[in-house]
């Protein structure tokens, strides 16, 4: 996706051990190339099934990586195979949020960091599972051709931004206990006009039930009242922007939904017992520790 925004950036190969078809899980053959001694640029460690158990060969030819190529990553549990060679050893990993136990038990010289999308430590970058990993080279590709080329390939894949790093892999929406299918649409359309006035009658509406009854049901369902289910997405929604850092807080509060920067700050105090400004500066903190 990279290459059609930007031709020629990047230059994709797939390795193994063996070279050739390697079965995937799903039961697809996926062509790839020996990884050899060739000198690679990047090199991204993939995810598997459970936890890996690490091999010499492997293990050694990504020491030798580690020295020579500009930047190498992790993808989930690829970060047990990539630690195995050392990549972490007194830097700051992330992993699945279900591994991380095992992760420091087997890593005890790294920092593993057990609630982040992702994590880079001067040229060594790691992330959780499934989506984490999309986010990791997202901020990859803006960290080589710019945030412009990144925004085009969000709209292309229909994402509404690149997660930051700092994010906690961790949603409340996900939080969120609800089975009845009404409930659940009402949710999501919280989720996706948070900038709007969400009032009981708008919700109540988008589902075809009187206010009352939503209200009502609402509460049963989630143990929330409406308003405290909007306002702990916005705060969600608004502390992810803050740490993206690149909006400013003003702009965040009207995108978000709270209207003001004052409103934001007192259910910032409510829902995280913090405000917006020690947000951005513990995310810039962050960002300058990692810097390579």
């Amino acid at each position: 996706m990279a290459n059609h925004f930007a031709p020629g950036t990047y230059e994709l190969d797939v390795v193994s051990m063996t070279g050739g078809i390697v079965p995937s899980m799903t039961g697809i053959g996926v062509d790839t190339k020996k990884f050899d001694q060739q000198r690679y640029d990047t090199i991204i460690v993939a995810s598997m099934p459970g936890i890996p158990t690490p091999w010499p060969e492997l293990t050694e030819r990504l020491r030798v990586a580690l020295k020579e190529s500009r930047r190498v990553a992790s993808i989930c549990t690829g970060a047990f195979l990539l630690g195995a060679a050392g990549a972490f050893e007194g830097r700051e990993v992330t992993t699945h949020w279900l591994h991380t136990d095992e992760l420091m038990s087997q890593l005890p010289g790294a920092i593993v960091v057990p609630d982040r999308m992702f994590v880079r430590d001067g040229h060594v970058w790691s992330s959780a599972g499934m989506t984490a990993g999309t986010d990791l080279v997202l901020s990859m590709v803006e960290a080589d051709v710019g945030p412009e080329v990144t925004k085009m390939i969000c709209k292309a894949m229909v994402l509404s931004h690149r997660r930051p790093g700092g994010q906690s892999q961790f949603s409340v929406l996900a939080d969120i206990d609800a089975r009845q299918e009404r409930i659940q649409q009402a949710l999501a359309y919280i989720r996706d006009n948070l900038g709007e006035a969400l009032t009981v009658e708008l919700l109540a509406d988008q589902v075809n039930w009187s206010p009352r009854h939503f209200s009502r049901a609402f509460k049963a369902e989630t143990g929330l009242s409406p308003a405290k289910a909007i306002e702990k997405l916005r705060v969600e929604a608004a502390r992810n922007l803050i740490e993206s850092g690149h909006s400013s807080a003003s702009r965040i509060a009207a995108q978000t939904g709270f209207g003001d920067e004052a409103r934001m700050r007192r259910a910032f105090r409510r829902e995280l017992r913090d405000v917006p400004q020690n947000v951005l500066k513990g995310s810039r903190a962050r960002k300058a520790v990692l810097a390579p």
